[in-house]
């Protein structure tokens, strides 16, 4: 009578029915970008509603320096990101990809949450500020191992011929979560208006309370998946030679060092790029250009939109030229066109902005939807979840977090409006450089990369 229970759990996947194997391959990529976008819809909430949320947990006698401070407590909290990339890494690497996500979802989503029930300013004082820079650093810490655990987990279930399609559903849910996080702070400020006693007692608290169901329907999904069967089978040849994963932090830093360092260039563009283009440009619009939130906001909307789509024909085209093609290009479009790009900015235009954003979408888009598949080829399986972790984490850590404040920084120490674009195109020039002495693993398979 038990004749009819599942067979999977005597089936490996490399036995799995080709209607087996895609029907694991969507569980894990909706796993992957469920769990990533609720990172990325926390990371949106809190720039979008930045300029609220300064008011809620700081002195409001310059809004100029609370708003500063707010994005000031974003950088801070990313300085832990390289710590955590070195616990989940070293853990995904040790105990399995699926047992680190399923952890780092939970601490993740449960620090979002208690964000949303802090007390604010008026009646914490100095400790609200404290808190809320604590919880970031949980939930910093935590994320540090959810892009990097999310796009190597997908990438060893992929068939090796579409790895960067696949792959760019990492990025496709970042943009997701913006895109959510946009709608949702556009929403508030239309219906209610930014200073309304609504919004600033509860409405900007609604996307940080969503984390904690969305982030136990991610961990429950991710527990009832097998590990990828790449990882499996490398512990199985490990085991049969009397070995095991020991030390991947060490092997990482010792065997792969120079390959860690590249891949860490590699990802500076990505870390400054993200922030500036999706989340520091509505700011800038705002507070520096003193353009209508309203309007910049509907931008941002219209920019995600299209960010999603380029993103999965940006993975599927680096399927068919390679990744290093597709990374170079990037970097040579953002140095070419960023400073023209902010100059027209200038204009005010709607229409002119719009394009002009629409354009560094689209450099952004070539490189994010061809870094995490380039990632997850560069390192072998070992290593490939700390390697991975890492270089991202670093580069997001020193370079990505801190993009808001810098380019705020600029402008206020230099009077120049468009300070933030060459600090792009230096960002730009390095990434270049790195992508440069790279190698192209593209379409390989994963057990072949050394």
């Amino acid at each position: 009578m038990s004749s009819s229970a599942t067979p999977a759990k005597s089936t490996t996947y490399a036995e799995a029915t080709e209607a087996e194997k895609h029907a694991v391959l969507r569980k894990v990529t909706g796993s992957s970008f469920l769990g990533n976008f609720i990172e990325w819809f926390d990371y949106a909430s809190y720039s979008y509603l930045a300029t609220v949320i300064a008011f809620v947990f700081f002195p409001d006698t310059d809004h100029t320096v609370a708003v500063m401070s707010t994005f000031a407590v974003f950088a801070l909290s990313f300085l832990v990101r390289p710590i955590g990339a070195i616990f989940w890494g070293n853990m995904g690497d040790k105990k399995g990809r699926k047992w680190a996500l399923s952890v780092s979802i939970l601490m993740m989503s449960g620090a979002t949450f208690l964000i949303g029930c802090l007390p604010g300013y008026a009646v914490l004082g100095i400790g609200a500020p404290l808190l809320l820079l604590l919880l970031r650093m949980v939930q910093s810490f935590s994320a540090a191992g959810e892009y990097a655990g999310a796009a190597t987990f997908i990438a060893e279930y992929a068939p090796h011929n579409h790895r960067g399609f696949y792959c760019s559903m990492v990025p496709a849910s970042t943009a997701t979560g913006l895109l959510v996080g946009s709608l949702l702070a556009t929403f508030m400020f239309t219906v209610w208006g930014a200073d309304s006693e609504f919004v600033v007692n509860w409405g900007w608290r609604i996307p940080f309370l969503l984390a904690l169901p969305l982030g136990y329907i991610t961990h429950y999904i991710r527990t009832h998946l097998e590990d990828s069967p790449v990882y499996e089978q490398m512990q199985e040849r490990m085991k049969e030679m009397g070995e095991k994963v020991e030390h991947p932090i060490r092997t990482l830093l010792t065997k792969h060092l120079r390959v860690l360092l590249i891949s860490f260039g590699a990802c500076v563009l990505n870390a400054v790029g993200f922030y500036a283009v999706l989340t520091y440009l509505p700011n800038y619009l705002e507070t520096t250009l003193h353009y209508d939130p309203s309007a910049a906001s509907t931008i941002t909307t219209i920019v995600l939109v299209v960010y999603i789509g380029f993103i999965f024909l940006s993975g599927r085209i680096s399927d068919k030229v390679g990744r290093k093609k597709m990374l170079i290009g990037a970097c040579v479009g953002f140095i070419v066109l960023t400073v023209p790009a902010f100059m027209l900015l200038s204009t005010l235009n709607f229409a002119v902005i719009l394009c002009v954003e629409l354009v560094m979408c689209l450099l952004l888009t070539i490189n994010d939807g061809t870094l995490a598949s380039y990632l997850t080829e560069t390192f072998p399986t070992d290593v490939r979840y700390s390697g991975f972790a890492l270089s991202f984490n670093l580069a997001n850590a020193i370079f990505g977090g801190s993009a808001s404040f810098i380019s705020f920084w600029l402008i206020d120490i230099t009077g120049n409006e468009i300070a933030p674009a060459w600090y792009m195109v230096a960002i730009a020039v390095v990434a270049l450089i790195a992508m440069c002495m790279t190698h192209d693993h593209s379409g390989k398979k994963l057990d072949d990369v050394k």
